[in-house]
Order: structure tokens, then sequence, then C-alpha cells
């Protein structure tokens, strides 16, 4: 299968602004449903950046790999920023939405298991991660955020749904010179008074993934999947 001509097909199909790629597991069952992972990169970085943390897994997942679709710097965003915390509303917004659209009609493209669905990003992605899980509810199985926060204006204004039955796994660099901690204590009691489950890490680390995060992620990840499997 040419996953190159497959990808720019469905991008036109769904008509979203983002490219992404789709890495499908080689040996597809026929009639089979599979957990699905979309990665969403930090600010400058690329989505192949958050592919490569779960590769591990792409045996018994889908992995999805979202592209912002504006430059910065070597890479790529979502949305620019005018201030820490003060996101430029407009591509902010329209980033939630069209990311929102992108994950709802892969699963009429994709052998997805549509119980098992996790977002992971880093940064930039954490926060967007976040801020869809609010907005998605428990249609989202689980969400692996790495050194971001929730906006408070989406706590506030967005149309927020359950997320009781949503897993989040939090981690947090303690060296991080964007995001000090604090910033992840806030994440973890908020996610404590509204989650299903919440598991906060701090690492002992900058506003970077390690390898030991990277070890964590797929693991928690993997381990979810098979609980969430069995459970049903």
């Amino acid at each position: 299968m040419d996953i190159n001509r497959l990808v720019m097909t469905e991008v036109m199909v769904m008509q979203s602004p983002y490219e992404y790629s789709v890495h499908l597991p080689s040996n597809l069952e026929a009639g089979k449903k599979y957990p699905v992972i979309f990665g969403l990169h930090g600010i400058g970085y690329n989505e192949e950046d958050m592919v490569s943390l779960v590769n591990d897994l792409k045996e018994e997942f889908i992995l999805i790999g979202i592209r912002g679709n504006l430059t910065y710097e070597q890479g790529y965003a979502y949305y620019y920023l005018k201030s820490y915390g003060n996101p430029e509303r407009e591509l902010f917004d329209s980033s939630i939405e069209n990311l929102k659209d992108l994950i709802e009609s892969s699963y009429k493209q994709y052998p997805i298991d549509e119980e098992r669905k996790y977002l992971i990003g880093f940064s930039q992605g954490a926060i967007l991660s976040m801020s869809l899980a609010l907005i998605l509810g428990d249609s989202i199985k689980g969400i692996v955020a790495m050194n971001g926060y929730i906006p408070e204006f989406v706590k506030e204004e967005f149309p927020l749904k359950s997320i009781q039955q949503t897993a989040f796994f939090v981690m947090q660099g303690e060296k991080d010179e964007i995001f000090p901690i604090k910033i992840g204590l806030e994440n973890y009691e908020y996610l404590q008074q509204h989650a299903g489950s919440v598991k906060y890490t701090i690492y002992p680390s900058g506003h970077v993934v390690t390898e030991e995060m990277k070890n964590d992620l797929v693991s928690w990840i993997a381990k979810d999947a098979v609980e969430a499997k069995v459970g049903k």
C-alpha cells in the first residue's frame, strides 16, 4: 500500500487544512478495528516528531501524525501566540475546530476502534490535546499531555463535555523554562476534579521529551488500550 498516496487522497476527501501522515499496521486484518493515536507536535516541530515517540506501537495501533498548517522557524505550528497563555484566538479556535473535524472524519476512512482513541501532544500539541479532550469528551479514551496546560478561556468559554470516562497522563518537566512546575500541578488539580483518571509525573528535565517520558508514554497507552479492550 502506498501510504503517501493514501494520505494525499484522504486529505482531499476530508478537505482538511492539515497535512498528516497515516501509519497502518503492516498486517491489517480484514474486519478488525484498531486503536488509534493522534499525535500533535509542539511549535517549531512536525508530525513525525510525535509519531516517532510511539513507533513501538505501530503494529497494534493506527498512528496519525497531524502537521500544523502554519510555518514556524524550521517546523510548523497550529496557531501563533501574542504572549504566554494568549494565543491569537481566531487561529486557536479554528485549529480546534479543524482538528476536531479531522479526528471525527478519520473514523470513516480507517478501521479505527472508536472506543480506543488517544491523543498525544507536546507543548502546543499538549495544549490542544487537553482542550480537544474537554470538547470531544468521553469519545476520547486517553490523553498524554507533555509539558502543556489547559487555557482558562477553554474552561470558561468553550462548550465542554464530560470526561468521566477519559484517562489522562500528564507529564511535566521539573526544569521546564517555558511552563513552570505550577502549571503541571494546576492541570493535575483541574483534571482530578473532572476526569475519569489522572496520572501525573514530574521528570527531571526541561521543555523536552526525554527517553524516559517516551517509554512511559508507550507503556501507559499500551496498558490502557488492552484494559479498554478487555472491558468491552
